[in-house]
């Protein structure tokens, strides 16, 4: 057994650079190298790919990158595991070991199968979404299941230079890796929920090394020569997360904090299909510049269910931007977005077409997204950006048409129509389920994996702690501060919800979020967009709490209209949020 295993991510997602993997294959500091390509709308793009073309389907950056590099790769004995099969993991394989072929480098490479269901769609018609118990779509695009770390595992004992999965956890690229190199079991629910917390950290890329950092001076003349993450991980799950040397960014405490509340829903129950987490004792220690260490994940047995995404048409979108500058600028770019809509309107009634599934007008630059807390009407130029949806195309094709008269028609000063007349596009929406483990049959190349053995957990929430008293503030005056000042934090979306991390900036701080920053302030906060309920969870380990704004993001990622459709931006919006914090607590912190 290695003592530590490095693990490297050199994309984050598919249009990543491809300086990334090279950065880390050169660096001569990683065993292994993950690459995450795969989102929900990238495998519906991947499905409309694979119907026009049986060869397509797949990350099509993949062969090239790894073709690039593949003779470092060789020589220093650096492993691959990447889900950039998409959803044709096999015409994937293909292209590769063609491109190796032609190298003359014998590199293996497996493929991990089973996760697209979409071909036997018909034998899950009963299942139901997991968040609204909406039916399941009629006619999806793409049906796959969120596949584990085993099959990794397996491929990788098997020899397998390069492994290429189809849909699985993000995470599981680098979990795989080290239930192999670790010979941890099924059950050993700590060690496999730190692990996935390390892929975690990591799938991200820069994310974890400065990318998104709250307090972005610190980095910005490092944006240009960012350093990948590697997590250098120990046999009993505690890993330190470093950057290659000489390269730009930075490894702390909150650039790490920040990540690992991204997206997590409660940090109690994390759902993974190989263990279910329990993140709120997590704790990072800083060892040196750019060593971050992360211990105090534990785990309980997963779920007998796999999550499954399926993408599905919801008719028709259309969007248009355009410049508006001048006095006035901000009233007179809402008064052509209603006036473009009221034309479009007025052409559909005469065409015998039905009005606009949904409407989004926003005026970026007015703080569009601030709702009440908006503060600046007076600025003097923006952009106006107009998105649709419709039932019906041609709908769409009258607005495409009628946006553009607006420039000799409406306002003076409207400019800059950004590339054009708009095309109408599919809207494509997100249904996500459970689907029995049992009904889903996985394969390694062409043969059968078998799961290991495992007493699943009936239930798969624990119950959430008893929240800490509040504390009463400490008697005299206080200081009326922005979030920002006592905090950080990062957001992000899971289908039609939100998440806002918020993490104290010092120990003496949390009182004071706890007592202020409740679930039903931040709701409040956040009424121009949040339909549903709010809930609060507390991380102690971290010194913070994440927010689960539901019914917030317009439909979600892929449905939205919004400009901000993952609600990336909703953690900096929170950080104005006015705190009230007493001067004695100020002093200490001095």
């Amino acid at each position: 057994m290695k003592p530590v295993v490095r693990i490297g991510c050199g994309a984050g997602f598919w249009g990543d650079t491809a300086q990334g993997p090279k950065q880390l294959v050169e660096s001569g500091e990683i065993d292994y190298l993950v690459l995450d390509y795969l989102a929900e709308i990238t495998m519906s793009l991947l499905a409309r790919a694979r119907a026009k073309d049986a060869n397509a389907g797949y990350a099509t950056d993949l062969p090239g990158v790894l073709a690039a590099l593949a003779e470092p790769i060789k020589t220093r004995g650096i492993r691959v595991v990447t889900n950039a099969g998409g959803i044709n993991p096999q015409a994937c394989k293909a292209t590769l070991e063609a491109r190796l072929t032609a190298q003359g480098i014998a590199l293996k490479v497996a493929i991990v199968t089973g996760d697209d269901l979409l071909p036997r769609a018909a034998q899950f018609a009963a299942l139901r979404e997991m968040f609204s118990g909406e039916a399941m779509p009629a006619a999806p695009w793409s049906f796959n299941a969120y596949l584990g770390a085993f099959p990794i595992a397996a491929a990788l004992a098997a020899g397998a230079d390069i492994v290429l999965t189809g849909r699985c956890v993000d995470s599981a690229l680098a979990l795989g890796p080290l239930i192999h190199e670790f010979g941890w079991k099924a059950t050993d629910f700590d060690r496999l929920s730190a692990g996935s917390l390390a892929g975690h950290v990591i799938e991200c890329g820069v994310q974890a090394t400065g990318g998104l950092l709250t307090d972005w001076e610190t980095v910005a003349d490092d944006w240009d020569r960012m350093g990948f993450p590697i997590a250098i991980c120990e046999p009993d799950g505690r890993f330190v997360l470093s950057k290659p040397a000489n390269t730009g960014g930075r490894v702390s405490i909150a650039s790490v904090s920040e990540q690992i509340v991204y997206e997590i829903g409660d940090p109690a129950n994390y759902q993974l299909p190989d263990v279910s987490c329990d993140w709120r004792e997590v704790r990072v220690r800083e060892l040196g510049p750019d060593r971050v260490e992360v211990t105090g994940a534990r785990g309980r047995a997963p779920s007998a269910e796999y999550k499954a995404s399926v993408t599905w048409q919801d008719g028709w979108r259309c969007a248009s931007t355009m410049m508006v500058g001048g006095i006035d600028a901000v009233p007179k770019a809402e008064a052509v977005g209603r006036a473009i809509l009221a034309r479009t309107r007025r052409m559909f009634a005469t065409q015998g077409l039905d009005d606009y599934r949904r409407t989004d007008i926003e005026v970026l630059g007015a703080e569009s997204n601030w709702g009440a807390q908006a503060r600046r009407r007076d600025t003097r130029e923006v952009i106006l950006k107009i998105a649709v949806q419709h039932a019906d195309k041609r709908a769409l094709e009258i607005f495409s048409r009628e946006c553009i008269p607006s420039a000799t028609a409406m306002a003076q000063g409207l400019t800059g129509f950004s590339g054009g007349r708009p095309s109408p596009t599919p809207l494509v929406r997100l249904f996500s389920c459970l689907v029995p483990k049992a009904a889903v049959p996985i394969a390694i190349d062409d043969a059968a994996f078998v799961a290991p053995t495992l007493a699943f957990s009936e239930s798969q929430a624990v119950a959430a702690a008893e929240p800490a008293p509040a504390v009463p503030p400490p008697p005299g005056p206080a200081r009326r501060l922005r979030l920002i000042d006592i905090a950080y934090g990062r957001s992000g979306d899971k289908g039609d919800s939100a998440n806002v991390g918020v993490l104290a900036r010092r120990p003496d701080f949390v009182p004071v979020l706890r007592a202020q920053l409740t679930a039903q302030a931040v709701k409040d906060y956040f009424a121009h967009f949040v339909a549903g309920p709010v809930e609060r969870y507390e991380l102690p380990g971290l010194q913070g709490f994440n927010f689960l704004m539901q019914s917030a993001l317009g439909g979600g990622g892929i449905a939205s209209l919004r400009h901000d459709p993952q609600g990336k931006m909703l953690a900096q919006i929170l950080m104005d949020f006015p705190i009230e914090v007493p001067e004695s607590i100020l002093e200490v912190c001095r």
